[in-house]
């Protein structure tokens, strides 16, 4: 197997997920869509890197070197970094951190240790107890279906966009692809596939399968993992 993937959900409430990659022979993959920003650390020939990645609106094929390793953290919608707002990141227009020579993050003129994927929820919890990660309440309210009282609906579109990165309209699309391609994934029938995805029907799906993973609901059912989910 080229890419050797894992995830676990994340202590801190601010994190949906901490996931890891290595790369044990070169190979490509598919990048499917996501609607949160990540916080993630590669390593490739010594060097490391770390990036804020924002939401993806569509499937990418990406190539992974032999020997690249990956970890990072996905965060909750509505959870982003205030220097690195997420609609400067979308679609893999990704921030790169500056780092010293000693492999510390520098944010907002200090110095960050540099985390490991066993202690990056620490590393999480620093940056919210500093102000450089924070929660738009209002993106929750939104998801789960409330009207926002105490600010008007253009306000709570521009704090929402702000926050995630993308509309809410296009964050619903995401996540209930993401939701179906799970289903496939896991032996789920086509035809209910339709229904778990809110779907009007087999092709409304099919053509939102791939725009989202880059596979057919067929291809999809056939697989015994995949990367992004």
């Amino acid at each position: 197997m080229g890419v050797v993937f894992g995830a676990v959900p994340g202590e801190n409430p601010l994190v949906r997920r901490v996931w890891s990659a290595r790369c044990e022979a070169s190979t490509g993959f598919t990048s499917v869509v996501k609607g949160s920003t990540m916080i993630s650390f590669a390593r490739f020939r010594g060097a490391v890197t770390v990036h804020v990645h924002g939401p993806e609106t569509s499937a990418v094929r990406l190539d992974c070197p032999e020997g690249a390793e990956f970890f990072g953290v996905e965060l909750r919608p509505g959870a982003y970094l205030p220097p690195y707002p997420p609609s400067g990141v979308v679609d893999m227009n990704d921030a790169l951190l500056p780092t010293t020579s000693g492999d510390r993050i520098v944010l907002e003129g200090r110095e960050w240790e540099m985390p490991t994927e066993q202690n990056v929820d620490v590393f999480v919890d620093r940056l919210a107890r500093a102000g450089l990660l924070v929660l738009d309440p209002l993106v929750d309210e939104i998801r789960h279906g409330e009207r926002p009282r105490a600010v008007s609906a253009r306000t709570a579109q521009l704090r929402f966009r702000r926050a995630v990165g993308i509309s809410h309209r296009k964050l619903l699309s995401i996540e209930q692809a993401r939701q179906a391609a799970r289903f496939l994934i896991a032996g789920g029938s086509i035809a209910d596939a339709v229904a778990v995805g809110g779907y009007y029907d087999q092709p409304q799906l099919t053509r939102a399968m791939r725009w989202a993973t880059g596979h057919s609901p067929g291809e999809l059912r056939s697989l015994t993992s995949f990367l992004a989910f």
